[in-house]
């Protein structure tokens, strides 16, 4: 194909490189990865076979300067293979994940350029290199080492083959689980059926089934998670049973979509390849390259957290019940019950249901006046929607970001609706990765999955959604203000178990009253929510947190449990594993199913946090104690913002984590705000317990 008909193998003209959606064709996909991957390994043959010194120019920089169209078809691939998948997209991505697998290995395994690399690092004291470069140096050769640089031909050659069936095994099980959500729908005849939900709900319901082309009926679709929304409203236990009964069977009850075979070959690669570069196992080989350092310690954050967590649980199960047996309801509290007993609770409890609050958190006044304003008032940038860029699917909108100097800064990307071509969660994605090196500026996206309502009806969210919505926002911001010179280190390449806290704290806007009040208006009248009503809101915050701790500790050791065993412990049941791994842990509440069982668990198996799930709770301590920095010194205010910019946000990866913590809040972390935010006070009972539990400075 000519180069002049195929977009992606041209930088593209619109500003900041924003990607040109409207002429981007399936067909151009192949090709242009193909001369991606051709183009960087002539840009690293010189590299590798230089026959003057190696230096920290000719090796290291000359390596972050290649790539540069591979990369870019890459992120926009990967991007909307994610966001706006279709038969043509999946099968490309199935064709190309060994390519690519076995396309870096070509390069982390090439022998000469490790042996420039380890000069370079061997050598860094005495460079003279400022302080990100030296980082720079030490990351690659680390990123070298642990992609198997150090090995034997021999083993070489097995890990190659290792990281491709690897690359395909994690593209079937995600798109295994899209399939198998999509399929899995619940269909209904009637709409007395869905008895408990709204006018608006019930319509969503049937324009869903339009979208499945079958008209006249009813259709929920599921979600990625155990838990399902439809739960919290409908009245018919039968059909809260048969919901609940169906998410947690997905993808492991046979057919052609079932992963459980998937599951157990991972795992053992995993394993054997863990080994084959000197761990013990795959959960020992990922956290040696985090925050957490080792296994020791996150199982004994995991083990301190747990027990309250349950306990707490049971309480909450026990309200219920109480509920359950005055309403004379002749059946104990199961999964399927929760949510529609827990929001009763909290009736009874708050005096409000999420019906009420709804209202009030229309879709576009959170975004503009809740979202924007506070990176408004906390950073000083503003926004300007943008209709001249082209989009990938007519739901998606643009913004261009100004910095506070009034200059353009970024462009942002809103993508929140769910849709039926959209793997499901909340994520943040970068087009464009900011470079003082390369001159490039950053287009970033959030994504999210909103059921859309009927045509001319508004989007009314609930809190979780909202919060939700700040939260993936905390992630664009973190890549926007970006200001590194390296792209190894731009936006949110830090730690997997790093990533998550600074998206965390941006959640707190979302209930900080300033800001609150100025996007909780109701979308008809424009009034704001009541004083009393938005004390509820906040009163309600941990509300069921030993339900919330509970389902996502459950689904964390089940990532520890398949991912600390060697590869003799591989075992050929998934169900029985996962029951013992629950049990073992004493997590294994009926009533509280992990929020992803083993066979639709993306993050674990597909998303790159595999042995990695735990990075929610282990940032959230370092998120809740920001925040009481944030809290003790004023709050809302241009101050801490520009602090936590210049100190943290703007760095990306080009430092150590742990010193970026420090350097924002002048001290080591403490574990006391998390647990009191989470109602699990009492776990850690003295300051000394605090310091062993803190994530340790490296």
């Amino acid at each position: 194909m000519p180069m002049t008909d195929n977009p992606l193998l041209q930088e593209s003209s619109l500003d900041l490189h924003y990607p040109p959606f409207d002429k981007i064709k399936d067909e151009h996909y192949a090709p242009a990865f193909e001369q991606g991957m051709a183009e960087q390994l002539k840009e690293i043959e010189p590299i590798a076979s230089n026959t003057e010194p190696p230096t920290f120019e000719n090796t290291i920089v000359a390596l972050e300067k290649t790539g540069d169209l591979l990369g870019r078809v890459g992120r926009i691939f990967s991007n909307l293979a994610g966001a706006n998948t279709n038969p043509a997209l999946q099968k490309i991505e199935t064709d190309m994940a060994p390519k690519l697998s076995a396309h870096q290995d070509a390069i982390s395994l090439n022998g000469p350029l490790f042996k420039r690399v380890e000069t370079i690092y061997n050598q860094r004291d005495q460079l003279n290199l400022d302080d990100e470069s030296k980082w720079l140096v030490e990351r690659y050769y680390k990123d070298f080492v642990r992609a198997g640089a150090k090995l034997s031909d021999d083993d070489k050659t097995k890990l190659k083959a290792m990281n491709a069936e690897l690359a395909e095994l994690e593209t079937k099980f995600a798109q295994n689980v899209l399939k198998e959500k999509n399929a899995e729908s619940i269909v209904l005849d009637k709409p007395d059926e869905l008895k408990g939900f709204s006018e608006n709900e019930i319509k969503a319901a049937s324009l869903a089934a339009k979208e499945e082309k079958k008209e006249g009926k009813y259709v929920l679709p599921l979600q990625n998670t155990t838990q399902q929304p439809a739960l919290t409203s409908l009245r018919h236990r039968d059909l809260r049973e048969r919901i609940m009964k169906t998410a947690l069977d997905r993808n492991s009850h046979g057919g052609e979509f079932d992963n459980r075979g998937v599951v157990l070959r991972m795992v053992k690669l995993r394993a054997e390849r863990a080994v084959l570069l000197g761990y013990p196992n795959h959960a020992a080989y990922q956290l040696d390259d985090q925050t957490a350092h080792n296994i020791e310690t996150v199982n004994k954050l995991l083990a301190e957290l747990a027990p309250p967590a349950v306990a707490n649980a049971r309480k909450e199960a026990a309200d219920m019940q109480k509920i359950i047996d005055k309403e004379k309801g002749d059946f104990q509290l199961a999964s399927w019950d929760w949510a529609l007993y827990s929001d009763q609770v909290r009736q009874a409890r708050y005096a409000f249901d999420e019906s009420q609050v709804k209202p009030y958190f229309e879709i576009n006044h959170v975004l503009l006046d809740g979202v924007f304003y506070a990176a408004t008032q906390e950073y000083g940038i503003t926004f300007k929607e943008r209709h001249d860029l082209p989009v990938y699917q007519p739901d998606v909108r643009t913004f261009e970001v100004y910095d506070k100097d009034g200059k353009p800064l970024a462009i942002f990307l809103a993508d929140y609706y769910a849709r039926p071509s959209k793997r499901g969660g909340a994520w943040m994605n970068e087009y464009v990765n900011q470079s003082a090196l390369l001159g490039d500026k950053p287009v970033v996206a959030n994504h999210l999955n909103i059921p859309k309502p009927e045509a001319g009806q508004p989007t009314l969210l609930t809190f979780d959604e909202v919060t939700t919505m700040f939260h993936e926002f905390g992630h664009a911001l973190h890549g926007m203000f970006s200001n590194v010179k390296y792209p190894r280190f731009s936006g949110t390449s830090v730690p997997r178990d790093f990533v998550e806290y600074p998206s965390q704290v941006n959640e707190m806007w979302a209930s900080w009253p300033q800001v609150l009040q100025h996007y909780a208006k109701h979308y008809k009248t424009g009034k704001p929510m009541p004083k009393e009503l938005l004390d509820k809101v906040l009163a309600a915050e941990k509300f069921t947190q030993g339900f919330k701790t509970t389902e996502y500790l459950a689904a964390t050791l089940l990532d520890q449990a398949w991912h600390q065993i060697s590869p003799s412990e591989v075992p050929n049941d998934v169900v029985a594993f996962e029951a013992e791994a629950l049990k073992k842990a004493g997590v294994d509440l009926p009533t509280v199913p992990p929020r992803y069982r083993t066979t639709y668990f993306s993050h674990a198996f597909a998303g790159g946090y595999s042995a990695g799930y735990y990075s929610y709770i282990w940032a959230e301590e370092l998120d809740a104690d920001s925040v009481e920095w944030i809290k003790e010194h004023g709050g809302l205010k241009r101050e801490n913002g520009d602090h936590f910019r210049d100190t943290l946000l703007s760095r990306g990866g080009s430092k150590d984590a742990m010193q970026l913590f420090h350097d924002f809040t002048g001290r080591d972390p403490w574990i006391e705000p998390l647990l009191k935010r989470r109602g699990l006070d009492g776990a850690v009972p003295d300051a000394k317990a605090k310091d062993e539990t803190a994530p340790p400075k490296s």
